[in-house]
């Protein structure tokens, strides 16, 4: 199952080895990693995208994530309502024939053009990893000539849902 964790730290020299070599050893894959400066100062916040297998699994990750030194707060937020953002930067092959057919993929996903050659768009996208994967598989017919994805990076939303009781009849 994949998971989505958010691990606070003090901002220092080493800690992301340590925290990466730790997934490392315990044999997690990580697909995505963001890091980056928060509102306070000396302190930021890593985003890790996980695959791991079951429950028991999880909870060991968490509790060996909470034990290292420089590790202030560990969360795994899949299960929350949250917001996830990434940004890909996709240089795409345009020659002048099929450049409108590119440019009219481009405007529904409020995609960026960022650069642009003889034969080549570069593009920006940024949004949920769904929307990015879709916006890909788009413009993947064109050719891609070049591509790079930040990973991505995850906010737990203020408001969260609670269940609702659903009344039964049965």
């Amino acid at each position: 199952m994949k998971r989505i964790i958010t691990t606070t730290v003090i901002n220092q020299s080493g800690v992301l080895n340590r925290v990466t070599g730790l997934l490392m050893k315990r044999q997690f894959n990580i697909e995505s990693i963001t890091v980056g400066h928060t509102e306070q100062p000396g302190i930021s916040k890593m985003t890790f995208v996980v695959h791991v297998e079951d429950q028991r699994k999880l909870e060991q990750l968490l509790k060996q994530l909470q034990k290292q030194i420089d590790v202030l707060k560990v969360n795994d937020i899949s299960d929350k309502a949250i917001v996830t953002r990434e940004l890909a930067l996709i240089k795409v092959l345009s020659p002048p024939a099929v450049r409108s057919e590119i440019t009219s993929i481009i405007e529904p996903f409020r995609a960026t053009v960022i650069d642009m050659s003889k034969n080549v768009i570069t593009v920006q996208v940024t949004g949920d990893p769904e929307k990015v994967e879709a916006f890909i598989d788009l413009v993947r017919p064109y050719g891609i000539k070049e591509m790079t994805r930040t990973g991505a990076t995850a906010f737990v939303r203020e408001n969260q849902k609670t269940p609702s009781q659903q009344l039964s009849i049965l």
